[in-house]
Parts: structure tokens; C-alpha cells; sequence
């Protein structure tokens, strides 16, 4: 008996939530790393474009089955849209949330269950339109993280921080307040300062975990701060609470702006600082590694690739800028003042990466560059993009998808 025992012992794990195989939710992993190891297309076409009829605040998701996912703010209608990335963008299903949240980016897991926040709530759908669970909390969450199998973190734009079964939808241990005072009722104050990074938004962007260090990095704008600082937050896995605050660092000049992003082995944080800078933290402590001045200011996360990597964000007057992280210094190892990059660099393994630049005086483009010195392997159009880029999607299939703050979506296939 005690052999039959053995061998009939639980199996559930594969049914526990973990990131989809494609680009799972904005800046693609945990870590907001914007790489994945799919060996892009250096040749592409454009499949289709279609609108969300409304805005768009995050990138869109690409989940395991090729689904699109898109958290949008419409006046009326579908706001929350998931589609079929390789069938023209027809429609799967949709659904209307509760509006003000556009911010908060979708997350498919590896069953193509969504999970996506709103103004007050928590949400998690199966691969239907039907809600397997919702939950409510303070603030709106920003785009969710799954921490470990079946587990996923929620932090709101009001500080709350919470840990999740995936799912049931139940609260696991306590939640951490990372802002004392905030009224529970009132799920919406601050989030205009929020697409800016403003003082009224205290957490304006999504968060970074890694495995590898169990630590998760944030911003957070703490009332009557001059400034934001950059936070670490330990994840315990079966302790309680499962999330404490280890640690603050105010050495990133200015404050951070952006999402942060955690290099492949946990050990260090790529931040943006309002001086124009880009910062690397040590994760063990919050303490600055090195700092290079960019002479822009980026408005988007750098990406990072597992060899320590980092491109810069990018903005309005940004250019192509890729630092080498060496330890102790980072080194410029090249830099293109010809282009714009209005958007994060996507990476698709070691040889391509993609960015939406500017094309012409009003125009945008995707440009397909080479990450090793930065040469344009290719430029497609974006035609009649308007608004502000918020990001290349990868797919699994190679297929990139990129979307702008005006709700277009423009989709491209390997050619």
C-alpha cells in the first residue's frame, strides 16, 4: 500500500497558472525585461490593423494559443478585447470593465486564463468571456506578476499590495499597505497623475519580480515626498505575510520614472531617473551600482537581454542608446542620434529587436534593428498612427504587434 501511495501522489501543479508562452502581459516577463528567447524575424509584412475604438494605456498581451488581449477605455461597448492575433485580429470575445483602469495591462497565463484589474477590483477570466473570479481592492491594480506556480502578485496605483491564488481568487496571508491612510473607498483618486508619474499617483507603474532573487522593485511616490523613491520587497514563499518592505533607496536622481527592470540573475534593477540617467541598483540592498548619463530623457523602461544587455528607453527626443552592464560601471557600446525611438526595444533573442520610431515629422514606423552595434535591418510603416507608442508585443510565432495610446493596433507577420 505504501508503494501504491507513493505513486498516486498529487499531479496538480501542471494545472497551476504560469506566464504564457508568448509575450504574456506588458514588457513581456516578471522582470519587465521586454525579451524573449523566440528568434525574431529580421523580414516582416504588415498582416492587419484594426482600432479598439477607444484608448489604450499598456501594451497589448499574446498569450499561448495565439490570443490578444487589449484593456481599453471606450465610451461606450467592449472595453476589454481579446482577439485572434494570426486570424486578421477576429474577434474572440469581449467584455466591458469598469472604465478609468486602461493603465492596467492584461496578463495571460500559460491556460490563456486573463487576469486584468479595474478601478477597485481584481479580475480573473477563462478562456471565455465569462469572470472565473473578482475580487476587490483599493486602488486600481497595475499590470499583475505571477510570483511562483499558481501564484500572482497585485499591487494597486494606491499602494495595496497583495498575493493572490491564481485560481481560486483568494487572498493568500496579508496584504502589505505600502501607503498608510488611503481611503478604501475611493478607487480612482490620484490615477490622472498616474500616465505621467505625478505625486497623487503613488505607484504609477507596473512592478519587476525575479525567481531568481524572489525580489520584486517598484517606484512609489509617498505623500509629501519631493520625489519617488525606488522600493525592494521580499517575496517568502508559505511565510506570513508573503511580502514584506526590506528596503528604500533614494539614490536614483530625481526619483525613478517608469517601470523598473531586473537583470536575469536578480541581482540588479535597471531604473530611469528624471536627471536623464539610467541606474543600476543593487537588489540586495537598494545601493547604486553605476549610473551613465543619457543626455535624453527616456519616458519608457530600458529592456535588458541575459547578457547584461540594456537598451535605453525611449520618448520624445529619445535616441537608440545600449549600455553593457560590467559590474562595478556601465559602458555606451553604441548610439544612434539618427532615430527616434518612441517606444521600449523589444528583444527577440540575440540577433533582433524592434522599437517604434519616428517616421517623418508626425508619422511612426517599426524598426527591426540588430542589438549587437544597432544597424536597421528594416522599416515598416505604421500608417495613420496617431497618439504615442506603448510598445512591441512578440509572439511565440514570431508574429510582433505593435499599439498606440489612440487604440490602433497594427499586427505584422514573419514575411
Amino acid at each position: 500500500m505504501a508503494l501504491i501511495s507513493a505513486a498516486c501522489g498529487t499531479t496538480d501543479s501542471w494545472v497551476d497558472a504560469h506566464p504564457a508562452d508568448g509575450w504574456p502581459a506588458q514588457y513581456g516577463d516578471a522582470a519587465n525585461s521586454s525579451y524573449t528567447h523566440v528568434a525574431g524575424a529580421g523580414n516582416l509584412a504588415l498582416d492587419w490593423r484594426r482600432s479598439v475604438k477607444g484608448s489604450l494605456g499598456a501594451q497589448v498581451a499574446l498569450g499561448s494559443s495565439g490570443y490578444l488581449a487589449a484593456n481599453a477605455e471606450t465610451t461606450a461597448g467592449c472595453s476589454l478585447m481579446v482577439w485572434e492575433s494570426g486570424n486578421q485580429g477576429r474577434q474572440r470575445w469581449c467584455g466591458r470593465l469598469w472604465q478609468g483602469g486602461d493603465l492596467s495591462g492584461p496578463l495571460f497565463d500559460g491556460f490563456d486564463n486573463l487576469y486584468v484589474g479595474q478601478p477597485g477590483a481584481m479580475l480573473s477570466f477563462p478562456p471565455t468571456q465569462w469572470i472565473r473570479w473578482r475580487v476587490p481592492v483599493i486602488g486600481l491594480p497595475l499590470t499583475p506578476r505571477i510570483l511562483a506556480l499558481g501564484q500572482l502578485l497585485v499591487i494597486t496605483h494606491l499602494g495595496q499590495v497583495l498575493l493572490f491564488d491564481a485560481h481560486r481568487g483568494t487572498v493568500i496571508g496579508t496584504s502589505l499597505d505600502l501607503v498608510a491612510g488611503v481611503d478604501p473607498t475611493d478607487a480612482q483618486r490620484g490615477l490622472p497623475d498616474c500616465q505621467q508619474g505625478r505625486p497623487k499617483c503613488p505607484v504609477a507603474a507596473a512592478p519587476a519580480f525575479s525567481p531568481a532573487t524572489n525580489v520584486v522593485v517598484l517606484g512609489l511616490w509617498e505623500p509629501n515626498a519631493d520625489a519617488p523613491v525606488v522600493v525592494g520587497l521580499r517575496y517568502r514563499p508559505g511565510q506570513t505575510p508573503p511580502l514584506v518592505r526590506e528596503w528604500t533607496s533614494t539614490a536614483v536622481g530625481g526619483g525613478p520614472l517608469a517601470s523598473p527592470v531586473l537583470s536575469a540573475d536578480g541581482k540588479t534593477v535597471y531604473v530611469n531617473g528624471r536627471d536623464g540617467r539610467l541606474w543600476a541598483l543593487g537588489t540586495a540592498d537598494g545601493k547604486p551600482k553605476w549610473s551613465v548619463p543619457l543626455h535624453y530623457q527616456p519616458q519608457t523602461p530600458p529592456s535588458v537581454s541575459p547578457d547584461g544587455l540594456v537598451v535605453a528607453g525611449g520618448g520624445p527626443d529619445a535616441k537608440l542608446v545600449a549600455v553593457k552592464d560590467d559590474g562595478d560601471h556601465g559602458e555606451v557600446v553604441w548610439n544612434r542620434d539618427d532615430v527616434e525611438p518612441l517606444s521600449t526595444s523589444s528583444r527577440a533573442g540575440v540577433d533582433v529587436a524592434y522599437a517604434v520610431t519616428r517616421d517623418g515629422e508626425k508619422g511612426m514606423a517599426l524598426m527591426v534593428f540588430d542589438p549587437a552595434d544597432g544597424h536597421t535591418v528594416n522599416t515598416y510603416p505604421m500608417p495613420n498612427a496617431t497618439g504615442f507608442p506603448l510598445g512591441v508585443s512578440i509572439g511565440y510565432d514570431k508574429r510582433v504587434v505593435a499599439s498606440t495610446s489612440d487604440g490602433q493596433v497594427y499586427a505584422f507577420a514573419p514575411n
